[in-house]
């Protein structure tokens, strides 16, 4: 769990930057926010709404991670991963996030892989533990998303030893569903901030932009921003390998694992931003790009037609063509 010092660092964080954020708007105007631990991060909700409009947001982040997380014993992800490979009937939320993150999956030749929950077990980023290496071996062969059967709302894995881990994209359907949420009550004013994901509904209450900045990966925590960029729709996605990561023996150990090898991916992006209208699709692309060098993520996202910014190991910032980011100090 996360401790109360670090819940009011990464609050603090939540006000100006944290990753990839809202600035915070002007009080008035039946404005409202909510700060929560959820998804293993600090959540902010905020926009025009009432009250019930707010709770209800958070009644869903609460239902969604129940559903999704890997760790919580009776979430529809705990039971197809502990049911040695028999069909299990799941929440229709729940079918369609597995459904369509096979399609990024697939997209990504499978550097991004669902099933490297048989991996990512292993592994204890808030302790800094490494796995033993015959631990990762073992674990290797049962990644494979192929394996992964979506039937209506059945779900099946192939290999009873495979294992999901939604926790790479589970964030941007989260987000879309929030949005639509609000469209659907009828609000016209929000922004939904879960960690390095950011959706925005409309223009802030003051009908200006809501300002989303890029958090430096070398800078402390919120600290320092390499980019802003103002957005009045669609979300922006910010992943960084200054997220959960930690040092050990001179070598450092960040959460993006290689579905290959069971390790942190060796790469030379350190930080990939992307801007898309909808929060899946930034979320279900960025971890891929840590799979390139900057310059071929930069064409790949060219050719996706979705609008990116990646800092370099060599601190190089290179963008899509078109992308709207400013860089700050330009």
């Amino acid at each position: 769990m996360i401790s109360r010092r670090e819940f009011l660092s990464y609050a603090a964080c939540l006000g100006a930057t944290a990753l990839s954020a809202c600035t915070p708007a002007p009080p008035g105007g039946g404005e409202l926010s909510a700060t929560f631990f959820c998804f293993d991060t600090v959540c902010q909700i905020r926009g025009a709404m009432d009250q019930d409009a707010l709770d209800g947001a958070s009644a869903l982040c609460e239902r969604y991670e129940q559903l999704f997380s890997r760790t919580i014993e009776t979430s529809d992800i705990a039971r197809v991963n502990a049911a040695g490979g028999r069909p299990v009937e799941v929440a229709p939320e729940t079918a369609d996030l597995i459904d369509k993150a096979l399609a990024y999956c697939a997209a990504s030749g499978g550097r991004f892989d669902i099933t490297i929950g048989t991996v990512s077990a292993l592994w204890d980023f808030r302790d800094g533990v490494v796995p033993d290496p015959d631990g990762i071996a073992a674990a290797l062969p049962h990644i494979d998303y192929r394996t992964v059967v979506v039937d209506g709302t059945t779900v099946q894995l192939l290999d009873p030893a495979s294992a999901l881990d939604l926790g790479g994209i589970a964030k941007g359907w989260i987000a879309d569903a929030l949005i639509a949420y609000f469209s659907e009550s009828g609000v016209k004013s929000a922004c939904v901030n879960l960690g390095g994901n950011v959706a925005v509904l409309g223009a802030k209450p003051d009908g200006s932009p809501w300002r989303v900045g890029i958090q430096d990966p070398d800078g402390a925590r919120g600290a320092a921003l390499i980019a802003r960029v103002d957005i009045t729709g669609g979300s922006v996605v910010t992943s960084g390998l200054y997220e959960r990561s930690f040092e050990k023996d001179g070598r450092r150990f960040w959460h993006i694992l290689d579905p290959k090898t069971g390790y942190p991916v060796e790469t030379d992006t350190i930080s990939a931003t992307i801007y898309a209208p909808a929060s899946l699709d930034a979320d279900g692309h960025t971890k891929t790009l840590f799979f390139m060098e900057p310059e071929e993520g930069i064409a790949y996202l060219d050719g996706l037609g979705l609008d990116g910014l990646i800092k370099a190991r060599d601190e190089a910032i290179l963008t899509t063509a078109g992308a709207p980011f400013a860089i700050v100090g330009e």
